[in-house]
């Protein structure tokens, strides 16, 4: 039986986002590549955590919060979910018990990490578009009640995921296993809870964030214009408005953080919607292209839990200069106790 295309791709895909995959060992490569997930969201929170990347309280309290919430969904999701119950099938995991949980776990994370990227998207558009709001409204305790609050949503939301399992069978009377229940599939409620489910995340999310964007760069193109007429510029002058610049570069972390949510996020949504329309419940085999649709959305979505970092590290070079600190940190220490040692 021939090894089918999408887990080929899939063998060279995560040892690429990784950089420490070991091809020809499944089991270490999918590890290495959750705990290279895993050190990226880390050293993201350990990072801002310190208060010295010359970010406001308020942008700090959202940054780690979307930093925390892509790490759970790569422990809930990538790691418990996807990784353990492959290589591992006879782990914990897999008790019925377990797997209940984990399935409400992994949408919750899910859900809050897509919501902290719509608070932080709409604190940015308030910040932007309302200065007069930015004073009362984008501050660290806002962030806060922002952010538990989507969190306490976020968990009641996914919730039902847990009584949505059943098991596959039974060893010494112990459940394993985990399987929807038949009442899923027939069951109106369930119908109706997964389609609001669906819509809520991501697809009023996806809505918003593209909307938030279009308005601020409204905004901002319509302010410039303004600026430019008081300061009666002309095309040939080449005098620079400091304002307006700094303007565009507090707004560079803001549309490269959504719009790679976009983007990563875009095939899970299509697929989302198509798969609703037509109504797939199961797959012909691993060639089906709703299969290869849905296997490929899933790599996307998972990529999007790692790639903030990587987007303060290229914008933000306060955020890369702490980088570098954290990375000869351990090698300085090292260097000092050779010395104390050797005289």
């Amino acid at each position: 039986m021939s090894y089918p295309i999408v887990w080929q791709i899939e063998d060279v895909f995560y040892p690429l986002i990784s950089a420490i995959g070991v091809p020809g060992q499944d089991l270490k490569m999918f590890t290495s590549t959750s705990m290279s997930f895993l050190t990226v969201n880390l050293v993201a929170i350990l990072i801002l955590s310190r208060g010295k990347c010359g970010l406001s309280e308020c942008i700090t309290h959202y940054l780690i919060g979307m930093a925390v919430a892509d790490l759970l969904v790569v422990v809930f999701d990538a790691i418990l979910w996807i990784t353990i119950p492959i290589y591992l099938p006879h782990s914990f995991v897999k008790l019925t018990p377990v797997c209940s949980v984990l399935s409400a776990l992994r949408s919750a994370a899910t859900v809050i990490s897509v919501w902290f990227t719509v608070t932080f998207t709409f604190d940015r558009f308030v910040a932007i578009c309302y200065e007069r709001l930015k004073a009362k409204f984008c501050t660290k305790t806002t962030a806060a009640a922002f952010l538990g609050t989507v969190t306490v949503l976020g968990c009641l939301e996914s919730l039902p995921w847990y009584f949505a399992i059943e098991p596959r069978y039974f060893i010494d009377n112990i459940p394993w296993g985990c399987t929807h229940k038949q009442s899923y599939y027939s069951s109106p409620g369930w119908a109706a809870f997964e389609m609001v489910n669906y819509i809520l995340t991501p697809c009023v999310p996806f809505f918003l964030i593209l909307l938030f964007n279009v308005l601020t760069v409204r905004r901002i193109l319509v302010s410039s214009q303004i600026r430019r007429g008081l300061r009666g510029q002309k095309s040939t002058e080449k005098h620079k408005d400091v304002e307006i610049e700094n303007r565009f570069k507090s707004i560079i972390l803001l549309f490269s953080i959504s719009g790679s949510f976009v983007l990563l996020w875009v095939a899970q949504v299509v697929y989302n919607i198509y798969a609703r329309i037509i109504d797939v419940r199961y797959y012909k085999s691993t060639t089906d292209p709703c299969f290869i649709a849905d296997r490929t959305a899933k790599m996307l979505q998972l990529l999007s839990s790692c790639t903030n970092t990587g987007i303060y590290a290229v914008i933000q070079v306060k955020f890369r200069q702490e980088l570098k600190n954290a990375i000869i940190y351990p090698f300085n220490q090292i260097a000092q106790a050779w010395n104390r040692w050797r005289f």
